[in-house]
């Protein structure tokens, strides 16, 4: 009988529960939707209590479908827990929420930000936390919440406040208050955590006015947290053996383990991950440096980068212009032609991101003629998604001073041949898709099923089949060529 896997991908639009067989294949899948709040322009929050019930919704969904099936609840041998990651909440030593948890996408302290930048400390937390000073990590909305709620601070400053990532919080309410932890990818992401050292960094507390927060203990991806019956919903106790932010626990799952790897998930916008090996200095590099993911044997470093328009393009041409129903019509015109036509989009709908960071710059597109038509756009549009990852990709090896290897891909877009072919003859790399819709809780469920010895070795995974490959065409000079004039507009860009 195949040992089971239960992984919980918490995410911000809702809590999904797949139970995994020890092959990597989906048996089960629940899920439950999770609504954000609004309260004033910029702010974005979310209920810590709708979060961890969503969680419990898509666990016992997911349970419910696996009683229907030849196996039981007792096949279950451990849990992963994936999770947004910037998304944080703070709570009292009874375990009840001070604030709503505030969302990665908040934008409050953006004048905190600037206030920080004005004062020249960017580089000061740079070189320690290898993040940039942005609303996007937590670090500086903790702040926001010192200065403009008294509650807040009172806790804070008589050692009452316990802050946590989505992962911790649940964590906590999962084992009943027992288990204070998180892992090294959440902890990255937070603005408080030295990435060389892989420790919560005691100048920046100070400087924060931070000093007497309670941070939970940071521990490998792959470890012992604590065990939970889901309030009631397993008969036995399952052990929680890995934590993980989304994004790295999707690059584990696409098996990105090596020096050279990397993933991309193309959603709305994209992610960007390649395993560096070892750490690289921030100061080095124009793209975050992150963690990888981690286990009790090795901590794997990370460059990232993020796209701001991917099937946010795609979707532009679909549902504003109206050229195709869907993305697989899309491709089917885009490999009608022989070539772009000489068109060129570039997708600055919200600003262009890595690694140019061109944030007020506007879309366009360049080079129609009476010849032209709406299939050239639409080629031109799905080749900006291919140059797009290629920049960030070479920009990330001049970095890191080593080569791409292998680039996986996952998210919606990846379904594309047109896609997938053009990265790979612009790479000149192998391209893999992996079937796995759900690549997060693959990854989550890989560590735990690592931690708890289901699987023994790394080795054990990179032997499971699921994916396309994308070679390099014997001629691939055309897209080469298209790639360099696309540049040249960008620069032209100024």
């Amino acid at each position: 009988m195949k040992k089971l896997i239960l992984a919980i991908d918490q995410g911000t639009s809702g809590s999904k529960a797949v139970i995994f067989t020890d092959e990597g294949e989906i048996l089960c899948h629940g899920r439950a939707p999770l609504s954000s709040r609004f309260p004033s322009e910029g702010f974005v929050e979310q209920n810590p209590g709708e979060i961890y019930k969503s969680v419990i919704s898509a666990v016992s969904d997911s349970l419910s479908q696996l009683e229907s099936s030849s196996y039981s609840i007792s096949d279950i041998g451990c849990c992963g827990i994936s999770n947004q990651r910037e998304t944080f909440l703070l709570w009292d030593r009874q375990g009840n929420p001070l604030t709503e948890a505030v969302v990665w996408q908040c934008k409050r302290s953006v004048s905190i930000c600037k206030e920080l930048k004005d004062n020249s400390s960017e580089k000061f937390f740079r070189k320690k936390t290898g993040l940039f000073l942005d609303p996007y990590f937590s670090g500086t909305k903790i702040i926001w919440l010192y200065r403009n709620l008294d509650s807040v601070r009172m806790k804070i400053e008589s050692g009452e406040a316990f802050f946590g990532t989505v992962d911790t919080w649940l964590l906590y309410n999962l084992t009943g208050g027992e288990s204070y932890k998180t892992d090294y990818t959440n902890a990255s992401r937070t603005l408080l955590f030295n990435l060389k050292k892989l420790q919560w960094d005691k100048d920046i507390l100070g400087e924060f006015q931070l000093s007497r927060l309670n941070l939970a203990e940071v521990v490998p991806s792959a470890a012992y947290f604590g065990e939970s019956d889901f309030e009631g919903l397993s008969p036995k106790k399952i052990p929680i053996t890995a934590m993980i932010g989304d994004s790295h626990a999707a690059s584990f799952g696409e098996r990105c383990f090596s020096k050279g790897t990397a993933k991309a998930t193309m959603g709305t916008g994209s992610s960007i991950l390649l395993n560096t090996g070892e750490y690289v200095d921030p100061e080095q590099t124009s793209m975050v440096s992150t963690i990888c993911w981690s286990t009790g044997k090795e901590v794997a470093y990370a460059l990232e980068g993020i796209i701001v328009s991917c099937g946010s393009t795609i979707n532009w041409m679909s549902d504003k212009l109206g050229f195709f129903k869907d993305g697989k019509e899309a491709t089917e015109i885009a490999e009608s032609l022989e070539d772009n036509g000489n068109v060129f989009l570039i997708p600055a709908f919200s600003g262009l991101g890595a690694p140019w960071w061109k944030m007020d710059q506007k879309a366009q597109i360049t080079g129609l003629t009476f010849g032209s038509d709406y299939r050239h756009i639409v080629r031109a549009g799905l080749e900006s998604i291919v140059y797009q990852i290629t920049s960030v990709i070479r920009e990330m090896e001049k970095d890191c001073g080593s080569p791409l290897t292998t680039l996986q891909i996952d998210g919606g877009v990846s379904s594309s041949s047109f896609v997938g072919q053009s990265l790979a003859d612009l790479n000149t790399t192998k391209i893999i898709r992996c079937h796995v819709k759900e690549a997060s809780a693959l990854g989550a469920s890989f560590l735990a099923g690592l931690q708890s010895g289901i699987y023994f070795s790394i080795d054990k995974l990179l032997n499971l089949k699921y994916n396309d490959e994308y070679i390099l065409s014997e001629d691939n000079s055309q897209i080469i060529r298209s790639y360099e004039k696309w540049l040249s507009i960008i620069k032209e860009l100024g």
